[in-house]
């Protein structure tokens, strides 16, 4: 017996936390009977699984897990749906049937995001406080030590979030502009711009260049390649 959410993830229908809106919602079913209880658990073996009057048990049976790495270009939006009718990273990637993305990258960013059909690994992996997301970040100016160690530290921005301590190196500099390596081991929205702005130096550009333990410096904007084996077991493997 598993939850309808992972059930529903597993089969490629949604994200965990999308199918879960979709059991709100009203328009999941177990054996005829709708289900509108988050907690309910069910069988594929046996139970009869609809989401939106289709069934998925079939689709459950004959899943096979796909998992890409896709380096992101600016103007693409994290998402498996908009209903503004902008460019998805899932439009990037073709012939895996339907995916979605682990976590977010902000539509105005480049860099390294995942994407796959297996909402487990989702769950684990965007939920994950040891897997540190690396960022190359271009800012106007040049911010004083003082305030990127303020940053380093932690701040509260104005949106009210309360930022964890982060690892801030800087790269090289113009007379203009910051190249900084940024590390958080966390995902608030936006939250390197946000960080950057409340110092009053804007990032210009960010680029997403490792997500845990992967990278691939190779790996051209837009272009897409599955992840290893060796690359997977690193990212589910459990901290000791």
């Amino acid at each position: 017996m598993e939850r309808l959410q992972k059930l529903i993830a597993q089969a490629g229908i949604a994200s965990r936390r999308a199918a879960e809106q979709l059991i709100l919602d009203g328009v999941v079913s177990v054996n005829g009977q709708v289900v509108t209880e988050l907690g309910t658990k069910a069988d594929p073996a046996t139970d009869h699984i609809k989401v939106r009057g289709k069934l998925i048990n079939q689709k459950l049976a004959e899943r096979e897990n796909t998992y890409i790495l896709l380096n992101k270009p600016k103007g693409y939006l994290s998402s498996a749906a908009d209903p503004e009718g902008r460019d998805l990273v899932v439009d990037l990637v073709k012939g895996h049937g339907r995916l979605h993305p682990v976590g977010r990258l902000d539509y105005n960013s480049e860099g390294l995001i995942i994407l796959t059909n297996d909402g487990e690994f989702t769950n684990r992996v965007a939920s994950s406080k040891t897997m540190p997301k690396v960022y190359e970040v271009k800012v106007k100016g040049l911010p004083n030590q003082a305030a990127l160690n303020k940053l380093r530290r932690g701040v509260l921005l104005e949106d009210g979030f309360k930022t964890s301590p982060a690892d801030i190196v800087e790269l090289t500099h113009t007379v203009k502009n910051g190249w900084y390596e940024v590390t958080l081991r966390e995902g608030h929205n936006q939250q390197i711009r946000k960080m950057f702005d409340l110092i009053g130096n804007s990032v210009v550009k960010l680029r997403r260049t490792k997500i845990g333990p992967i990278e691939d410096p190779h790996l051209k904007p837009g272009q897409s390649r599955p992840l290893t084996s060796a690359e997977l077991n690193l990212l589910t493997r459990r901290p000791r």
